[in-house]
């Protein structure tokens, strides 16, 4: 494989993650065809080809990619076996290696500090389940894990990134945090400020994507980036924002106490939680095969700037918030 000018297939790659994925790599001289179903909104460049299928719908649903060959395949929406193993199999004899985004969620073991590659993951889901939810969808990915690595052997890379934050996300979740901080004021802040949070930057992500393939390089790394204790994640993104913010911190009692939990505040679990060590991942194996990582002030700062022009999932309203503060004095 030829470091420059590869020819890559990217199943996905309309939105955040993919999107990404896909600039990096035109970016970096390389030729993109993107695999999608065609539903969501394209706003990638002209020289990007389209293909389009479902592979919910296995061999018949992936007639776009017949007779057709590319040198590696990055697949950022395979999110059950179904439709993993439709695409593994079929692309088998077409792409050389096959990269495939999962998640720092296959880990059974999340109280673990810190989470390592090597760590127990859960028991993998029976292929024929299709429903993604909060309890299958790390299970889901153990299966879909599986199957690249049986289909490709030492062709296979598997990524696990963990909380994926900047521009793009449909999630909200760390941008929930920015632009709250950007409001001021008076805001709530979870804990007391000494849990951690990690997250790595979607371009991080993409960059290192990008060298695994002018690489070949095959394994399993976790994609994390730097581990920041909240008093200072809130400082950096006030820094970011340029806020005049005051941080009141709630300890994890009264937040439960009150109800409130991921669904509200995201991204926030308490260090000595059940799922302590998602905010806990070792990124020494990635890092050693080239990971660089983005300044968290840059991160912020530079999602501050998508953000502030981009309609934002809510999360804790304003009411509640109020009403927290309210009791807190």
């Amino acid at each position: 494989m030829t470091p420059q000018g590869m020819n890559v297939l990217v199943l996905g790659g309309t939105q955040f993650v993919g999107r990404h994925i896909v600039e990096a790599l035109l970016s970096a001289g390389h030729r993109v065809a993107v695999f999608t179903r065609g539903r969501t909104p394209d706003e990638l460049p002209e020289t990007v080809e389209r293909l389009h299928g479902d592979r919910n719908g296995g061999g018949e649903g992936l007639t776009a990619l017949a007779d057709r060959t590319w040198d590696a395949c990055v697949d950022v929406s395979g999110y059950t076996p179904r439709q993993v193993r439709a695409s593994a199999e079929a692309l088998r004899g077409s792409v050389g290696r096959y990269v495939f985004v999962s998640t720092v969620s296959v880990y059974a073991e999340q109280g673990r500090h810190p989470i390592r590659e090597d760590d127990p993951r859960f028991p993998p889901a029976a292929e024929d389940v299709t429903a993604v939810t909060g309890e299958t969808y790390g299970p889901l990915k153990v299966t879909c894990e599986d199957i690249v690595g049986e289909v490709y052997g030492e062709r296979a890379t598997l990524l696990r990134p963990q909380i994926v934050a900047g521009s793009y996300d449909p999630t909200g979740r760390y941008t929930y945090w920015v632009d709250r901080v950007a409001q001021g004021g008076r805001f709530l802040a979870p804990g007391d400020g000494s849990d951690s949070v990690q997250v790595i930057d979607a371009r991080d992500l993409a960059q290192f994507t990008v060298m695994v393939l002018e690489g070949d390089v095959p394994g399993v790394f976790n994609l994390a980036g730097p581990r920041l204790e909240w008093r200072k994640f809130v400082d950096v993104v006030g820094k970011a924002t340029g806020a005049d913010a005051e941080p009141v911190w709630v300890d994890a009692a009264t937040l439960e106490a009150q109800g409130i939990g991921w669904n509200e505040l995201p991204i926030y679990v308490p260090a000595n939680g059940e799922q302590g060590g998602l905010m806990d991942v070792s990124n020494e194996r990635a890092r050693a095969a080239g990971l660089t990582l983005t300044d968290p002030l840059t991160t912020a700062r530079d999602t501050r700037a998508w953000s502030a022009g981009s309609p934002q999932k809510g999360f804790l309203t304003p009411e509640r918030e109020a009403a927290v503060l309210a009791g807190r004095g």
